[in-house]
């Protein structure tokens, strides 16, 4: 793990500019925009809200009883605002090293900088509504002891597409395809989890699938925690622990092969 740990140094030792490429980056997602920041908040908002009011008020669809709440919209909701929050800031960690490669060709910073910006960037928007939604939720469990479990499973998120977002950087730098197959599998992985629907609702044959896909334990975490007043099992930590240990090791054969051939790649 050694050019892992020594682009984190970098990062450490240029945490000060790193803080100041966020504020831009997302300066300039509502730049010119009459509504300004709020439109970043607008999308994700409104589409939860019609979760919402499709689901619950309108059709009042329910599940079954074995899901982890009869209420459709309800369940949807705390599973399509991690997705969406995961989708948003892997697509642009992803994306960062080509779209401001110039900056590393002509300035001597550190190519960790570019897609942590635009992940954290991401997560800076994502990360207030995550926190409305718990707030939202958690008085329907009297403020549980479990609830708490939400921080770590925020920060096992954040972590894993900060590696994910940068393994991917490196890839479409190295191979601009990459960007069209992840985007593909970025649009079908929703299916591919436990978002749209309960876990018992998938075939027990193909459930390795499921778990085949890294926002799975994320996603059972929030349900577990925010829909059933639960602590998340065993197995969603030890899934969580096991993506990020495997991103944690690709991302350092990538950034060892990488570290010549970058620059000359953008």
């Amino acid at each position: 793990m050694m050019a892992l740990r020594a682009d984190l140094v970098r990062l450490w030792q240029a945490r000060s500019l790193l803080w100041v490429l966020v504020r831009r980056e997302v300066a300039s997602r509502h730049a010119g925009s009459a509504g300004g920041v709020m439109w970043l908040y607008a999308q994700p908002l409104l589409t939860v809200a019609a979760y919402y009011l499709v689901f619950d008020v309108v059709f009042a669809m329910r599940l079954a009883e074995s899901a982890p709440t009869r209420a459709a919209g309800a369940y949807l909701i705390v599973g399509s605002l991690p997705w969406m929050a995961f989708g948003d800031a892997l697509g642009r960690g992803m994306n960062s090293l080509l779209d401001s490669g110039h900056l590393l060709q002509k300035n001597p910073i550190p190519p960790v900088l570019l897609p942590v910006r635009s992940v954290l960037s991401s997560l800076r928007i994502f990360g207030p509504l995550l926190l409305l939604m718990v707030l939202l939720y958690a008085p329907n469990h009297r403020f549980s002891l479990p609830v708490i479990s939400v921080l770590p499973l925020v920060l096992a998120e954040c972590l894993m597409v900060l590696l994910l977002g940068y393994l991917l950087a490196i890839a479409a730098a190295a191979l601009r395809d990459t960007v069209q197959v992840v985007t593909f599998i970025l649009s079908i992985g929703i299916y591919m989890s436990p978002v749209l629907f309960p876990m018992d609702m998938f075939p027990k044959d193909w459930a390795w699938v499921l778990w085949a896909n890294p926002m799975t334990p994320i996603v059972l975490g929030f349900q577990q925690v925010l829909l059933k007043g639960a602590w998340p099992p065993l197995p969603v930590w030890g899934a969580l622990l096991a993506w990020i240990a495997v991103f944690a090791t690709l991302l350092n054969l990538a950034i060892a092969r990488s570290r010549d051939e970058l620059v000359d790649w953008l």
